[in-house]
């Protein structure tokens, strides 16, 4: 039986793999462990390792890599220490890591060297900050790449990976996104108590290399919020270097009526809630990649998705409250929002699997080798 850990450190990533891991638990021939660290353990991010037990999973360990406002070069090498550990006992055939989170490169950077099998999950994307930095570190030290679509492909033929490492499985959120298994709105706004019939959704995160404007940047977006007259359902940032300016802004919503504000939200319960909004605006990936496959507009502020899908529903804004504003009603004023396949269909899972049960993939070479392209 071969042993697969899986490594989550957000609410994100584990939104991603949770159908993976499901999958891999239900079949006979693997054996499953949860790594769980990062945000995970942070209660100011609602201590969402709940969330990981309450999908039905039982194979986890946990191991709190950080304390609140710990440089991220920190978290690094405390999650490669702990990981590293880990693995001594547990001796895994594959370690999967998602995405472009210091976890994740811990992870991809402990199975290289540790000679394990490294499966990297949507990986040859591009954005803005040092995300990109780093999800193109994961590649070249993982082994393995499932990407979302061909595109992502090119990128990883560029970044010089063989044609027989790269497996393109589409985005596995994209699967739970089109399940007829989630809860109904109803549901949803009863679990939380939020009473809007009408209502944006917001998730703004740090931008790691433009910590100096941070501050300003998310006064701006509140002030632009409270103008708009709108109501909102607010999500808390992540960890990043500058959460805590976003939180500083974040006071002045505190106890008005137009504003829920949660620290997480399970994922299927933010989908049904995404799907079912006027809009999402800030800065997260979710308004490139989930936002699209549900068509719903979406607002996208500043910098940090630079260079991401881009796509007709898709509102690109500096930050800078008139334009704000203007991306609000226009937003608003958007009808017929036809949603987009670009990141699957909602087969990621079976496509992972049937690559999980090729002989060859547990055949790759530990010892990578480039390939060169020349024009």
């Amino acid at each position: 039986m071969r042993k697969i850990v899986f490594v989550t450190g957000t609410r994100a990533d584990f939104g991603k793999l949770k159908p993976l891991i499901r999958a891999v638990h239900e079949h006979p021939d693997y054996e499953y462990t949860i790594f769980v660290t990062g945000m995970h353990l942070l209660y100011q991010y609602g201590f969402t390792v709940d969330e990981v037990r309450k999908a039905g999973f039982h194979n986890i360990f946990t191991f709190m890599n950080q304390v609140q406002g710990e440089p991220m070069e920190m978290v690094l090498a405390n999650t490669i220490k702990g990981l590293s550990r880990y693995m001594h006992e547990v001796v895994p055939d594959m370690l999967v890591v998602h995405g472009d989170r210091v976890e994740a490169l811990a992870g991809a950077i402990t199975g290289a060297l540790r000679n394990v099998l490294v499966g990297h999950v949507e990986g040859g994307e591009i954005s803005g900050t040092v995300d990109e930095l780093i999800r193109h570190a994961v590649t070249k030290m993982s082994h393995i790449h499932f990407v979302a679509n061909e595109e992502a492909a090119d990128r990883l033929r560029q970044l010089g990976e063989q044609d027989k490492s790269i497996y393109v499985i589409g985005s596995p959120d994209v699967d739970i996104m089109l399940s007829d298994d989630l809860p109904t709105i109803e549901e949803v706004k009863s679990y939380y108590d939020i009473g809007f019939d009408e209502y944006g959704v917001v998730l703004y995160h740090p931008v790691t290399t433009e910590v100096k404007d941070q501050r300003r940047n998310a006064e701006v977006l509140v002030e632009s919020l409270l103008e708009s007259g709108n109501n909102y359902v607010v999500i808390h940032p992540n960890n990043d270097t500058g959460s805590e300016e976003i939180f500083h802004a974040y006071k002045k919503m505190e106890g008005l009526s137009c504003f829920r504000i949660f620290p997480s939200m399970r994922f299927e319960y933010f989908i049904t809630l995404l799907r079912h909004s006027q809009f999402l605006i800030g800065n997260s990936s979710a308004g490139v990649r989930e936002t699209p496959t549900l068509a719903v507009p979406s607002i996208n502020l500043g910098t940090r998705q630079h260079n991401r899908y881009r796509y007709s529903s898709i509102l690109n804004a500096n930050m800078g409250k008139a334009a704000i504003l203007e991306s609000i009603e226009k937003a608003l004023s958007l009808d017929n929002v036809k949603p987009s396949h670009h990141f699957g269909y909602g087969n990621s899972v079976k496509n992972f699997m049937l690559a999980l049960g090729e002989e060859m993939i547990w055949e790759t070479e530990k010892q990578k080798q480039f390939l060169d392209i020349f024009f």
